[in-house]
């Protein structure tokens, strides 16, 4: 039995491009005459390509988990909320959605939590970037179950998709804002504030913001404040005493806040009399920064819209679910700059 022709057979024996190739085979338009006529001469000598158009569902309903980590933050507890609010939008794209939340504290128990979540066709994940979770993406892939990982990454892994902005870019936007500010103040320091994490995105921010500052504020200095609590008391108790301890309050001229305990942060900014010359910026349009942004004591927050990346999420992996072509290319979505003026 002779081998099935490809499309990339035929573009080459064409001289186009695969993608004119399936243009001219679903009779779509942007082909010109010329190109069409190629493209059907080669067809007619080595014959129509077997062209997968996906397979019908085995079942009736696609199961997917959305994996979470427990703690305290205000985006995940949103971002739940939001899953259980977009159910609707998955039973009419046949999804049955299942949420967990695991604690991230413990990587290694996590891994073997999402081990567990075996009843499902498919795991959205947010998830610490260590190898124990990478071997339990990678074993649930190899059981047949398709995972595509949201927000932070699991790179290394089998995942077959990542949704999210670009973390680097929005830890760059964030030393390039407050770089400029700087400038405007005179200031000479910048705190970055992060709390002990494996997280992907909150690294990767880490590491834009440190680029970034160093390529075009030379005259400006990073001071990392890292282990800061990830609990508001916490978080302000630990920059207040930093604060306290003897530091150039004048040389302070900006603060980026990594990941959590963002309001924490602004009330020792306050207490040291300090909001309106050290802007503060953080990630993540919650109820919390929104009533910061209004009452001032966040300048900017950077987000990404999570309604998009949730249903693009469950688009990918349906795609993938039914073998479908291509469907792992996907526009990620933007850095947002969000702003007490533009929140409507």
């Amino acid at each position: 039995m002779s081998t099935p022709v490809t499309i990339a057979e035929i573009a080459r024996s064409a001289g186009v491009g695969t993608a004119t190739v399936d243009r001219v085979l679903n009779r779509r338009s942007g082909v010109n005459v010329e190109t069409e006529r190629k493209v059907l001469d080669a067809i007619r000598a080595l014959g129509a390509p077997a062209v997968s158009r996906g397979r019908p569902r085995s079942k009736g309903n696609l199961k997917f988990a959305y994996v979470l980590p427990e703690g305290n933050s205000p985006f995940l507890d949103d971002l739940e909320r939001h899953i259980a609010q977009t159910a609707g939008d998955f039973r009419h794209q046949h999804i049955t959605e299942l949420t967990f939340r695991f604690s991230a504290e413990d990587p290694a128990n996590f891994a073997l939590e999402l081990s567990r979540v075996t009843d499902c066709d498919a795991i959205v994940l947010i998830a610490p970037d260590v190898s124990a979770i990478k071997l339990a993406i990678n074993d649930r892939v190899r059981a047949g179950v398709h995972v595509a990982t949201l927000f932070t990454d699991v790179a290394g892994s089998m995942r077959q998709a990542f949704i999210g902005a670009d973390n680097l870019a929005a830890g760059r936007t964030a030393g390039l804002l407050l770089g400029r500010m700087a400038r405007q103040q005179q200031g000479t320091q910048l705190l970055l504030v992060s709390q002990t994490t494996r997280m992907s995105s909150e690294i990767e921010r880490r590491i834009g913001f440190s680029q970034v500052v160093e390529e075009r504020f030379p005259d400006l200095s990073v001071v990392r404040l890292a282990d800061i609590p990830s609990d508001d008391e916490g978080a302000f108790k630990a920059l207040a005493d930093y604060l306290e301890s003897g530091v150039d309050l004048s040389s302070l001229s900006g603060l980026y806040c990594v990941g959590l305990a963002s309001a924490g942060l602004a009330g020792a900014l306050e207490q040291a009399g300090l909001t309106q010359c050290v802007p503060l910026i953080a990630h993540d349009l919650t109820a919390a920064h929104q009533s910061m942004l209004i009452n001032g004591s966040l300048a900017y927050v950077l987000h990404q819209d999570v309604h998009y990346c949730v249903l693009t999420a469950a688009r990918v992996l349906r795609g993938l679910c039914e073998n479908v072509r291509g469907v792992q290319s996907v526009a990620q979505p933007r850095v947002e700059i969000l702003t007490a003026e533009n929140l409507h």
